[in-house]
């Protein structure tokens, strides 16, 4: 598109452009902000706080723990399986500043998705929630990992807090299964022993790669998204220039609910310590009636999550009787917000719900609506120093929709081009060659774009299905499932779902004819994170197919 027209409808103060190369890397811009508000507190996590000044502290000791490893060197890659903890920004800011790669691992990974996505990254360590232990325990010996480092829920909290939030843990609601892992060292340790270690200068370049970021493959397993240093600053200073405008540094208290291996979580938290705020980690965000007890806890400022969140919110007794008054920035992605729930919480809060739109191959953000403004059923604008394009299966680009005519001629694949889309996939060569097409990211999503620049996503090019902003891709469902003995052949598709926006449904041709509902279900659970359990199963006699055999899963859909 030769004239970004979305430019005329930026609000006052956002630019155009911004500087990519502000920083040198990211530990450049978190030892800025250590320096600059070392006194203040940082992260907040079970009713403790850690400051900038410990963060820097901790996060140095961990570096230089990294480096003293044997194997350990620049660019290696250290897995994070942890839920919203202190340890987890320690970790993360520690394996950066030792030159080395961060694998965000889902805690609720099974077996079989851990075993995947350690191996192809080729994680050499891997810092671990005790409560997890047992999963690694069962694939650690078929994976490159050398170094496991372990860690209780507590571990950083200030005595007697942290051995009664370990017994409780660990004794009383007995959440951590048997475990035993030879060589194992406890993050405490390594802790004391980086302390007494130096900790090496490293050159970073900002091509460096410093997450490989797993997301979902159209082979049914994911792929490693390489996001470099340069690619974070980026959405760093894109997210500071559209929602930092009437934030004060540090002086604002954000909410985390979101958990930070997502990618939304990730860069916002880092885009956060900037400005000095203090975040607020909520470790299950699924237990809401606690989370609404924190929430009346703090004069919160900033929130960011998912629309099935915003949702399940709304509808917990005491929400409506919080204090929104401090309430600046309220900022949902992962999903399409939806209408109703956008209008209730500006009933309820008086504050707009922003909706904002990004992938993992983003890092993540791509576009937003401005602040302050109500919900239009887009994904908003392109942000500064991004190029959106709607292009056809030929790769032809498509005129604006002037609202006039037929919009299908104007709808096509929506493309992005920026300073934050990523490098590629990780050792995956063909894969990237689908995506990454003469500069522009092929996203997979099909829209058009109004003749204001506002984008409007009106279907899914690709299978994905969206379960509360995570992504779930039918092939993986369709091979955990065809591994049942009783499954003839099968097909995963995405339908509506009123608390989760999609929800995974099967569809199975049976070879045991006494196959049921129940024993689907429960042979996926022992292979899929629960976000990607089918929540329901259809039997049938066959299933539509092309001429060539190939099953019409958008047939299944539309049924």
């Amino acid at each position: 598109m030769t004239e970004k027209i979305w430019l005329k409808e930026y609000p006052a103060g956002v630019p155009a452009e911004i500087d990519a190369d502000r920083y040198t890397s990211i530990p450049d811009l978190v030892e800025k902000a250590f320096r600059k508000f070392a006194d203040k507190s940082a992260y907040n996590n079970f009713g403790c706080s850690l400051s900038y000044a410990e963060l820097d502290s901790r996060s140095r000791d961990f570096a230089a723990f990294l480096q003293s490893l044997p194997g350990m060197t620049k660019g290696e890659r250290v897995a994070i399986m942890s839920p919203n903890l202190m340890q987890y920004p320690v970790a993360l800011i520690g394996i950066l500043r030792a030159g080395m790669t961060v694998v965000n691992v889902n805690p609720l990974y099974t077996p079989r998705e851990l075993e995947h996505q350690l191996k192809d990254s080729g994680a050499k360590a891997i810092v671990i929630v005790e409560n997890f232990a047992n999963t690694l325990q069962q694939v650690v010996q078929k994976t490159q990992i050398e170094h496991v480092i372990t860690t209780q829920l507590g571990d950083l909290l200030p005595l007697p807090k942290r051995w009664i939030v370990n017994l409780v843990v660990k004794r009383l609601k007995k959440m951590v299964p048997d475990w035993h892992i030879d060589g194992a060292i406890d993050f405490r340790t390594a802790l004391a022993r980086g302390a007494s270690a130096q900790l090496k200068a490293v050159s970073i370049d900002r091509e460096d790669i410093a997450f490989l970021q797993y997301t979902g493959g159209t082979t049914g397993l994911s792929k490693g998204a390489m996001l470099t240093h340069r690619n974070i600053l980026a959405n760093i200073e894109q997210a500071g220039v559209w929602i930092g405008g009437n934030l004060k540094q540090g002086e604002e208290v954000v909410i985390s609910p979101l958990p930070m291996y997502h990618i939304f979580c990730l860069t916002t938290t880092l885009y956060f310590m900037t400005l000095g705020v203090v975040n607020v980690l909520i470790t299950n965000p699924r237990d809401l009636p606690a989370f609404v007890k924190e929430l009346a806890k703090w004069k919160w400022s900033v929130l960011t999550g998912v629309n099935t969140l915003f949702n399940g919110l709304l509808n917990t007794p005491g929400f409506g009787e919080l204090d929104f008054s401090g309430l600046k920035v309220v900022v949902g992605g992962g999903a399409a917000v939806q209408k109703p729930v956008a209008e209730k919480w500006q009933q309820m809060t008086g504050r707009y719900l922003t909706e904002a739109y990004g992938l993992t191959e983003t890092s993540p953000a791509a576009s937003i609506n401005p602040l302050g403004t109500p919900w239009n059923g887009t994904i908003g604008l392109p942000i500064s120093s991004t190029e959106f394009s709607i292009r056809d299966d030929e790769f032809n680009e498509l005129p604006v929709w002037t609202g006039s005519g037929d919009i299908e001629k104007f709808t096509g694949e929506i493309c992005i081009r920026g300073p934050q889309v990523m490098k590629g996939y990780w050792q995956q060569p063909g894969e990237t060659a689908k995506v990454l097409h003469q500069g522009w990211l092929k996203t997979g999503d099909v829209g058009n774009i109004n003749a204001k620049g506002y984008v409007t996503i009106t279907d899914r090019k690709k299978d994905m299905i969206l379960v509360s902003g995570f992504n779930v891709y039918p092939n993986e469902i369709e091979s955990v499932v065809a591994m049942h003995p009783g499954v003839l052949e099968c097909a995963a598709v995405g339908v509506s779902d009123e608390k989760t926006g999609e929800a995974v449904k099967v569809v199975i041709v049976k070879k045991d004819p006494n196959l049921t509902k129940e024993s689907v279900i429960e042979h996926c659970r022992r292979e899929l994170t629960g976000y990607k359990l089918p929540k329901h199963v259809e039997f049938r006699d066959s299933l539509p197919k092309t001429p060539i055999g190939k099953i019409l899963r958008r047939e299944l859909r539309d049924k």
